[in-house]
């Protein structure tokens, strides 16, 4: 297969699939090794990168997905209507990296770490496609685990979880004390007449 045929089947997949596809099976498709359909995606994203095409290649996990590209995004809301957004609130946010940096995780792991209930977030996050069940945790109870999705990679700019930032001890400390004076305020405001 000439290489120009290669690049076509490459396009034509990537657009038809609409979600990321492995280099496995993208090297299935096109009959030819994954070392070699791999360099030729990437030779491919870099191309259009390059050019400053209106569509990208992007890597989530181990896989490939074409998507527009972000400067055009203004042209698109002018033709279809404005996508709709998710407001990600802070308890949101909260849990979201909570599961981000523990997955997979329980709620009862969340709420232990947040100190509240975590039902509402965590279903809202499945809702928005950020958070998806990955399993049961072989335990009593067979409680549910939870996970990101590749949605959330998208949506974050990152290809694997491995690109989160890591804290150090001493932002982790302060993020602990923060924590902690949070819930101290929360229950002497809860409970004024125990503090007279």
């Amino acid at each position: 297969m000439e290489n120009q045929n290669i690049i076509s089947g490459i396009e034509g997949i990537l657009f038809a699939m609409g979600d990321a596809v492995t280099v496995a099976e993208l090297s299935k498709a096109l009959d030819l090794p994954a070392e070699e359909c791999k360099a030729m995606v990437e030779s491919l994203a870099q191309q259009y990168k390059e050019e400053n095409r209106g569509i990208q290649i992007i890597k989530i996990n181990d896989g490939y997905q074409m998507c527009t590209s972000k400067e055009v995004y203004e042209y698109l809301i002018k033709l279809a209507k404005q996508p709709k957004k998710y407001v990600l609130t802070e308890v949101l946010l909260e849990t979201l990296s909570i599961v981000a940096y523990k997955q997979p995780v329980t709620k009862a792991e969340i709420e232990k770490i947040r100190g509240v209930s975590s039902d509402h977030a965590v279903n809202r996050l499945v809702e928005f496609g950020l958070v998806q069940e990955l399993g049961r945790l072989d335990a009593p109870g067979r409680p549910m685990l939870f996970g990101t999705t590749d949605d959330f990679l998208r949506a974050f700019g990152i290809s694997s979880v491995e690109e989160l930032p890591v804290l150090n001890a001493t932002q982790l400390e302060e993020f602990k004390m923060e924590a902690e004076e949070e819930a101290e305020e929360s229950l002497f405001n809860a409970n004024p007449m125990d503090n007279e």
